[in-house]
């Protein structure tokens, strides 16, 4: 094996900028009166150090974000003398940034290498392709975008990815968006939604995620002979260490800290589990990994870093200058009933295919909206939903666009033939949100 490069000194300080900005937010959520800007300078300082090594595409979009939320607040407070606490200006999404990088952690649990679940045979058929996408599906939702190239690594060793193989590792991951605690996704929402009830989130989108992998094995075995295609198959193994973290974070919400929200405690608990589970083999050795995690991962992370914390940079612009403009009395909707929700939804759908990543759909529309108890969940559903669905058609979502880098398939190519699924989809999610108004 190769030595890894060497890390320049600018990757190496804004790696430690990021762990920085973690170790302030447990710090918080231990009671220590840290205040909140403090995690979010520490976020922003990394990614100005970091911002000449963003692809151009997220370098644009990021930008154009951050440049429109400033203009925006300052509109608001220079022409209709708005109030702007502009050292909590920065704050947005931070929160989200925080669990992101702690989540990034549990690649510290298993080998040398990080892979922190063991590999699974090889399989070929409906049963191979079914098996690929189960597994990113299972393993992603705590795993997050590792496990898309832990899967696809391993299927590359029979040969260059197919399409097909290409089409289930992106359906399998941005579908477990539907559901899984673990996801920015749903750190986002329930940052935005704080009053969203989990379980009914749960009970709703783990279906509609099992479904969506039902409709993508049919979708694929009608276009595609999938005969010879090899597959990933998910070993009992496999499954121990993300269904072991669910249960944890569970146990900690419901029972041990119920006064945290669930990204609180992701945020301390699987940074905390990957430190206690590479103790043992001494601390010379931990201490050895969580530097090349510094060094390495937290600067990888540098394009979903930039691109939530310029989002929660236009939603801060935006909500004040709406508040400025209507006196906080306007709201996009009187009422966010079904059919608010479904033009909602598909309004953050189209806007990805337009090439928009959805948190900024969802941004954009929570910052619109002024909503009561039940109404949260209705849009946290709405939120995770587009981003399901967003994802995996959006040429330049993050599971495209990684997919492109590692694999050498376009966004384009990704999204043609995605369309089909995700039209298929659309119409589910549109019945669940119908069921889901009718619950609430």
């Amino acid at each position: 094996m190769s030595p890894a490069p060497p890390t320049s000194l600018r990757h190496a300080i804004a790696g430690g900028l990021i762990l920085a900005g973690l170790a302030l937010q447990v710090l918080r959520l231990m009671g220590l009166p840290i205040a909140l800007p403090a995690v979010s300078y520490a976020f922003w300082l990394a990614v100005v150090l970091l911002w000449p090594d963003l692809k151009r595409g997220n370098r644009r979009q990021a930008g154009i974000l951050a440049g429109l939320g400033m203009a925006l607040a300052l509109v608001a407070a220079l022409f209709h003398g708005a109030e702007i606490a502009w050292h909590r200006l920065l704050d947005g999404n931070s929160y989200v940034v925080a669990m992101l990088v702690g989540v990034s952690f549990i690649t510290l649990i298993g080998t040398r290498q990080g892979h922190a679940a063991p590999p699974g045979s090889a399989v070929t058929g409906r049963r191979g392709t079914g098996g690929t996408w189960l597994g990113v599906h299972l393993l992603g939702a705590v795993l997050n975008l590792s496990t898309v190239f832990m899967v696809g690594d391993r299927l590359r060793r029979h040969g260059e990815l197919t399409l097909p193989q290409l089409l289930a590792l992106n359906r399998g991951l941005s579908s477990a968006a539907l559901w899984s605690p673990f996801f920015a996704s749903m750190g986002v929402v329930m940052t935005l939604a704080p009053e969203m009830r989990f379980t009914t989130i749960l009970a709703l989108g783990l279906p509609l995620g099992m479904l969506a992998g039902t409709l993508s094995l049919l979708d694929l075995s009608r276009r595609f002979d999938l005969t010879e295609v090899a597959g990933y198959s998910l070993s009992p193994r496999s499954l121990l260490m993300p269904v072991g973290m669910a249960t944890l974070v569970l146990l900690f919400h419901y029972v041990l800290t119920p006064a945290l929200s669930i990204v609180s405690i992701i945020t301390f608990l699987l940074p905390a589990v990957a430190l206690l589970a590479n103790l043992p083999r001494g601390p010379r050795w931990t201490l050895r990994r969580v530097r090349s995690h510094t060094l390495e991962r937290l600067p990888a992370m540098r394009g979903e870093i930039a691109l939530f914390l310029c989002a929660g940079l236009l939603t801060q612009g935006l909500s004040a200058f709406i508040g400025a403009l209507t006196g906080s009395q306007w709201t996009l909707f009187a009422h966010f009933g079904a059919p608010q929700a479904v033009a909602s939804f598909l309004a953050i759908v189209a806007s990805a295919v337009a090439g928009l990543h959805p948190i900024i759909g969802v941004s954009v529309l929570a910052s619109m909206l002024e909503l009561e108890g039940s109404r949260q969940t209705l849009f946290a559903f709405v939120a995770l939903a587009s981003w399901a669905v967003g994802t995996s058609v959006g040429p330049l979502s993050g599971i495209n666009l990684s997919l492109q880098g590692r694999y050498g398939v376009s966004g384009g190519v990704m999204m043609r033939h995605n369309l089909g699924y995700a039209a298929a989809l659309s119409a589910l999610v549109v019945g669940a949100i119908l069921l889901l108004d009718a619950w609430l």
